[in-house]
């Protein structure tokens, strides 16, 4: 079992910025590809951002490329999602998941992760 728990999220202005955290506990976090979702009311889960096990390659949707940065730091068990000049439709509960995975490639389906963090809430007011 791999524990995910997730931190930052709030209430920011449009503009702003957010650094999410999401630390993992339970098993070796660097054996784990890790992805960012976030689900807005009415609306699917979503990735926005996804990971390597060893952060070599990044995907993000097209929504937020350019503007949210993932990364991870194997020797702290933690991956992070940097979000700048946030938008009200960047509004949503914000999901950290993790795969079992030292592939050399990222995971962008939901259905493809294993294990789900409690979510954060990001609220962004225009």
């Amino acid at each position: 079992q791999v524990q995910l728990v997730e931190s930052g999220g709030g209430l920011v202005q449009t503009g702003g910025s957010l650094r999410l955290s999401c630390a993992a506990s339970g098993r070796t976090f660097s054996n784990y590809a890790m992805g960012w979702f976030r689900q807005a009311p009415g609306k699917e889960r979503e990735c926005v951002a996804a990971v390597t096990w060893s952060g070599g390659s990044t995907y993000y949707a097209d929504s937020v490329k350019g503007r949210f940065t993932i990364s991870r730091d194997n020797a702290k068990n933690t991956v992070f999602l940097q979000m700048d000049s946030l938008k009200p439709e960047d509004t949503a509960v914000y999901y950290c998941a993790a795969v079992l995975s030292r592939r050399s490639w990222y995971y962008r389906r939901a259905d493809e992760y294993d294990y789900w963090g409690q979510g954060t809430q990001v609220t962004v007011s225009s």
